[in-house]
């Protein structure tokens, strides 16, 4: 007989901004199933429910993960809803209409040699506390022997494009020629049929039948040059594409350029006229200098944190959201779109911004959406394998004296007018640049992100940054 605490303590697998995260190899039948039983041990006292639904991106663990975590749910007398591979909010969505608990096994966008689970309550996606209650678990369970036959439900898929499509006319994007990049994402099967539904032609792009692990955050420069060829090549108005398990969207304009995510963000939510919104403190300022929202409150990084606050916002307006700076966008409240209601989504989705977007630019084109905003420039990169340890001791000191810790940097022209600290260290200058350093809740990762009044400025202090920040030496 196992117990989840000590199956998922000596895993290794941890809680990042995003789920639980780790290694393939850690994600063996009895971690998968420790962190099932542990996860509806610690929701079954307050939720009624007797089924729990479950789907999967495209990375070649995920399958058998699933099977893993059936296997618990079936050992718990649950019935299974497999709704096989589907976009996270396409899960979400359906799981919540039917007031049940689901489970996404994905690792979004990190290399495919590591995986992940995102769990969901009946009422949406989990707490930093509910993640807490299903470490502290202690349900006892039998090793898994045998991997479960997956028969796969299409519920979620026509739920999720229905959504969508119920909400404008039959012809909004009639003259429209979009570009779908495929890649290995969860939704690939599902976003054509949907633009094709409101009137677009459709060019679909390199699909892989290998794992692609797309970072909306960290556009290469590979994927910055196909835009362009795929823009002129194929006369497209727009691009759109996702990361791994289609919760991030990463669309590009008329002339193959990527937004950023959070200026897909801020321009949905004003397409929608939301009143409040919650957003992380990575995100572009233009967000509050456009003036276009009632109020804008900045949270730690991550969707727990900006659902979090989703609760306190509605006690004072109307209309509810968020965004992340990876173009996530969450739907804190019912809204009313073409006098449609599209219900509350309080996860990540794709498909909803790039769908505000394009009805946004009906008149105008999405470049000139975009260049009507605050221009205010933001970029973003990582260093991969960056240990944690030192990324948090590295900051650990910054954050006690940023001054020293710019000079290090070689910034020794700038000085630091200001620092934010609500997750990892953001150091306003007095020249009104911001250099931000976080080390990533998913992987052995330091994030950089800066702003500025030119897209250059912001690509050098992040480029520059980086590569300075690994010959900083942490003394005892």
């Amino acid at each position: 007989m196992n117990n989840t605490s000590d199956i998922i303590q000596s895993s290794g697998i941890l809680f990042g901004t995003s789920g639980a995260r780790g290694l393939v190899t850690q994600f063996t039948p009895d971690a998968c199933a420790a962190f099932a039983h542990a996860f509806i041990a610690s929701i079954e006292n307050k939720f009624n429910f007797t089924h729990v639904a479950i789907a999967i991106d495209n990375r070649p663990s995920s399958q058998a993960m699933a099977q893993a975590c059936i296997q618990a749910i079936r050992a718990r007398g649950l019935e299974a809803i497999y709704y096989g591979v589907v976009p996270t909010p396409a899960l979400a969505y359906t799981a919540m209409q039917d007031n049940i608990p689901c489970i996404m096994v994905t690792g979004s966008h990190i290399p495919f040699d590591r995986n992940g689970l995102k769990f969901y309550r009946p009422d949406g996606e989990i707490s930093k506390a509910d993640e807490q209650a299903i470490l502290s678990a202690t349900a006892e369970f039998d090793a898994i022997s045998e991997l479960p036959e997956l028969e796969v439900n299409t519920k979620a898929a026509t739920a999720y494009i229905e959504r969508y499509t119920s909400l404008f006319e039959r012809l909004l994007l009639e003259g429209k020629r979009i570009g779908i990049y495929e890649h290995s994402s969860a939704g690939r099967d599902l976003y054509a049929d949907m633009f094709t539904a409101l009137g677009a032609e459709v060019i679909a792009l390199e699909r892989s039948d290998e794992f692609v692990p797309i970072d909306t955050e960290a556009v290469s420069d590979a994927d910055k040059l196909k835009a362009k060829k795929w823009s002129e090549q194929y006369h497209l108005d727009f691009i759109f594409s996702t990361d791994g398990d289609g919760d991030r969207p990463l669309v590009a304009d008329e002339n193959g350029d990527w937004l950023r995510g959070d200026v897909l963000g801020l321009l949905c939510a004003n397409e929608m006229k939301i009143e409040a919104l919650a957003v992380p403190v990575s995100c572009n300022t233009a967000i509050e200098s456009c003036e276009l929202f009632s109020h804008v409150t900045r949270t730690k990084i991550g969707s727990p944190y900006v659902i979090a606050e989703f609760e306190q916002l509605a006690k004072d307006f109307h209309s509810v959201a968020g965004f992340e700076a990876n173009g996530g966008f969450l739907l804190g409240s019912d809204v009313e779109v073409n006098q449609n209601v599209v219900k509350a989504l309080p996860t990540r989705d794709a498909v909803l911004p790039a769908l505000m977007l394009l009805a946004a630019s009906r008149e105008k084109s999405i470049s000139e959406l975009v260049n009507s905003l605050p221009q205010r420039m933001t970029h973003s990169d990582r260093i991969q394998n960056f240990a944690t340890e030192k990324s948090l001791a590295i900051l650990a000191i910054a954050k006690e004296q940023p001054e020293d810790f710019l000079i290090q940097l070689g910034f020794s022209d700038s000085a630091v007018a200001s620092i934010d600290i609500t997750d990892g260290l953001r150091m306003t200058l007095t020249n009104g640049d911001i250099i931000h350093f976080r080390p990533s809740g998913n992987a052995p990762e330091l994030r950089c992100y800066a702003e500025s009044d030119s897209m250059v400025q912001a690509q050098y202090l992040v480029n520059y940054a980086l590569k300075q920040v690994q010959l900083v030496k942490i003394t005892d």
